[in-house]
């Protein structure tokens, strides 16, 4: 085997791996209890899901260059879009968890999420190129395929894959610093309420009698 077919063969493999990994986490955040299982299991290893995703859009750089100035595979416009988002990831989320900063998730999030949709734009322009809504300029056509691993596992398919489990991660990252209770108006964000859940706390510490009445 060559190694242009021994690096399409593994990052079509990633590639799948990822999609189904990504949407497994999503059918975890969307969950309640799935949910707090996340928290419970991310709380405090915060780094950990940066780090993964960090080392994917590594992977994705290195991939897009190696197709682009290894195999002498052309970029079309939509495939510049897709390393316009993944490229910074490699240096904002590199300094995320070299300073162990976790809430990097909250700047760095845009940017796989721009491009997911590009990638799936991309790989329906792919499947029908009647979709494109702008002609590509003057590199490639936008339809063209260069690989096809496994018969459907083209270059778009892999950076979207890449997008999709980026994008999860800094989600549970986000559940894990109460995210989730930003966006449900959380009883938790109410300073009122949290400054009464305290003193019913410190009333009912050991050496002191249980509280008859709440104020």
């Amino acid at each position: 085997m060559s190694l242009q077919a021994a690096v399409l063969q593994t990052l079509g493999a990633l590639a799948i791996l990822s999609i189904v990994t990504a949407v497994g986490l999503a059918v975890g955040l969307a969950l309640p209890d799935s949910r707090s299982r996340l928290r419970g299991t991310f709380s405090g290893r915060e780094r950990h899901p940066i780090g993964w995703a960090w080392f994917l859009a590594l992977v994705a750089t290195a991939g897009s260059l190696y197709f682009s100035e290894g195999v002498g595979f052309v970029p079309c416009s939509l495939c510049w879009y897709q390393r316009i988002a993944m490229y910074p990831l490699v240096l904002v989320l590199g300094v995320g968890m070299v300073v162990g900063d976790s809430s990097v998730w909250r700047f760095a999030l845009p940017l796989p999420v721009v491009g997911v949709i590009i990638s799936a734009y991309h790989v329906a322009v792919q499947h029908t190129p009647s979709l494109e809504l702008v002609p590509c300029g003057a590199g490639p056509p936008c339809s063209d395929r260069y690989v096809a691993v496994f018969g459907f596992v083209t270059i778009p398919v892999m950076a979207g894959a890449a997008f999709a489990l980026i994008t999860t991660l800094l989600l549970a990252i986000g559940t894990v610093q109460g995210f989730e209770g930003a966006l449900e108006g959380d009883v938790w964000k109410d300073s009122a309420y949290r400054r009464k859940h305290t003193r019913r706390k410190r009333a009912l510490a050991p050496g002191r009698d249980e509280p008859t009445q709440e104020g």
